[in-house]
């Protein structure tokens, strides 16, 4: 627990520097969009889903129906913060080690969006395993099996990226699984900020944030190229 304290506290000084703001505006911003477009869409699924013409039985099928894809799909928008974050991430690392982990930033100058196809395949694999956790609402165990799920891919994916910036993707899974308590509880940390009103608009930075100092934090990683 005192290192998840100190990770946060960390993280919450470099969102209060003046760099990121206009990032975790415009992170908000974009987050609100896909928001809209996921609800939306959930709901013309729900309209269009069941149409039996039943009067009161397809009225109550169709709230039925609403409300798990509705719950189901509140629980699944942790899995869109990866994609969206991709569009912030390199720039946001090298802003953080740039004020507060100078002597062991990367020399290379950040892409703007460094991976797309990665981040595409990542959100597509987890909306697919978070859809297989859908039925599971029904019977009472869903939100527990969504979160167990999305730390799990939250934290890996993310702890990847950060360590990745500077080790590249494969020796940085092999970093992750050495310390994969941190990342997993860096993970569920993440994937409880998704399911926070206001607070899941800002989790695509919070979370690079978040793992920036995570990598920085783990023994070795000043001699990282």
């Amino acid at each position: 627990m005192g290192v998840i304290t100190g990770l946060a506290r960390k993280t919450l000084r470099s969102l209060a520097q003046k760099q990121l703001v206009g990032l975790m505006i415009s992170c908000a911003i974009l987050a609100l969009v896909v928001v809209v477009m996921v609800v939306g869409g959930i709901t013309w699924l729900t309209a269009s889903l069941v149409s039996l013409e039943r009067g009161w039985l397809d009225t109550s099928i169709n709230w039925i129906v609403g409300i798990v894809l509705g719950i189901g799909g509140w629980f699944m928008l942790p899995v869109l913060v990866v994609l969206i974050s991709g569009v912030f991430q390199e720039i946001t690392i090298y802003k953080v080690e740039e004020a507060e982990y100078p002597d062991k930033k990367r020399e290379k100058e950040p892409l703007f969006w460094p991976d797309l196809l990665h981040d595409i395949r990542f959100t597509i694999k987890a909306l697919s395993l978070n859809l297989l956790v859908l039925p599971f609402y029904l019977v009472g165990v869903g939100f527990f099996l969504s979160i167990v799920l999305n730390s799990y891919l939250l934290g890996r994916e993310f702890f990847e990226s950060a360590a990745g910036y500077h080790l590249g993707k494969a020796k940085a899974r092999e970093v992750g699984r050495l310390h994969r308590r941190l990342v997993y509880s860096s993970g569920l940390v993440l994937t409880l900020l998704t399911l926070m009103p206001v607070v899941n608009l800002f989790v695509p930075i919070i979370a690079v944030v978040w793992m920036v100092h995570v990598f920085h934090s783990l023994p070795g990683s000043d001699t990282a190229p």
